[in-house]
């Protein structure tokens, strides 16, 4: 990566090395190595973000809000953005593309599977307190840095006129009988939205297990990563996602209802002293449209030529899309339980 080298010095002219960092499906994320601290450079990918420095200024104005908490309060990191040596928050190459660097949160390890109900307690705890940490901030105070992100029933229009004019070779009749039959869970949460029962907050956006970051012996959560989606949006999209991530088996794609309680649990003891009735009522309607939508998301990528999403091959997109769909269908199979499991956590909560 010595290609790199000259945008990573001018935000550390000591850097010495540039390596590749995590498997993120969006951005071009590195490590960059220094005498000094280590830090994260990324390239914001302007095809999914086209108004990147609005990323900017969200994770400086949380950043700054969380730092006006007592320390003792808080109880996660969150990455802050490093400067340029001109003094900029994000420099950009001969391309054009964007580049910034964040603070990296050393020894620490990102799970992709949890190990133990112990973990999966850990990554409800981070959620809720992530949430519980922005609750008094003004959602209005963040821009919106993904417009359309989780706004299912666009992405249910978007399907439809893609739907229409694919190559035949491309359609998988699975998935297109899995939407038409369950294309009523898209309006789900946007309606009550609209109707006022669910408010604006804000969210993490994209809260899936590996970004969250364990310490070494994986005991505790201790930092939050990939905050590009940070933004006002639906409490719900983020517990469904989060849901979504870890309880997803992927040896036979059902729903682990034991990692869902324990997720479920810890979450509400951090954020559940402002949940209301009608947040209770959509929990679980939120847990099956996650992967749904998901579900529709890499399956529309696939119809098109697998244009947003990374592919390592062809048919990538197609088999994750099946994945989401079997989820769903796991839980739309232990709907009952779910959601004597909620009510079950709510009077405790109550209590």
């Amino acid at each position: 990566m010595t290609e790199l080298l000259p945008i990573a010095r001018q935000f550390s002219g000591a850097s010495a090395a540039v390596l590749p960092l995590g498997n993120g499906l969006i951005n071009e994320t590195y490590l960059v190595t220094t005498a000094t601290e280590p830090f994260v450079l990324q390239c914001i990918n302007a095809r999914v973000f086209p108004e990147p420095e609005t990323i900017l200024t969200n994770l400086t104005e949380i950043g700054r809000h969380i730092d006006s908490k007592a320390p003792d309060k808080v109880e996660l990191k969150i990455p802050r953005l490093v400067k340029s040596s001109a003094g900029l928050e994000s420099v950009r190459d001969n391309l054009g593309r964007l580049w910034r660097a964040t603070t990296y949160i050393a020894d620490t390890v990102s799970l992709e599977s949890l190990g133990d109900l112990r973990e999966a307690r850990q990554t409800g705890f981070a959620l809720g307190h992530f949430h519980r940490l922005l609750s008094d901030l003004n959602p209005a105070r963040l821009k919106d840095t993904l417009p359309g992100f989780h706004i299912a029933p666009a992405y249910l229009a978007r399907y439809r006129e893609v739907q229409t004019i694919a190559d035949p070779q491309r359609i998988d009749p699975e998935c297109s009988a899995f939407i038409e039959r369950h294309q009523m869970f898209a309006e789900d949460l946007e309606a009550a939205k609209s109707r006022g029962l669910l408010p604006l907050r804000i969210i993490h956006g994209d809260p899936k297990l590996n970004n969250f970051l364990f310490a070494r012996d994986r005991k505790k959560v201790v930092g939050l990563i990939d905050l590009d989606t940070v933004k006002p949006g639906l409490l719900h999209y983020d517990i469904g996602d989060c849901l979504r991530s870890c309880c997803h088996r992927i040896e036979n794609d059902a729903f682990d209802p034991d990692i869902g309680e324990a997720i479920l649990g810890s979450y509400l003891g951090e954020a559940g002293h402002f949940f209301t009735g009608p947040d209770y009522h959509y929990l679980y309607a939120a847990i099956r449209l996650i992967p749904f939508e998901l579900g529709l998301r890499f399956y529309t990528d696939h119809l098109e030529g697998d244009r947003y999403f990374k592919v390592e091959g062809p048919g990538q997109n197609l088999d994750r899309a099946l994945g989401q769909f079997r989820l769903c269908a796991s839980i739309l199979g232990q709907k009952r339980a779910i959601r004597g499991l909620i009510e079950s956590l709510r009077g405790k909560a109550a209590n």
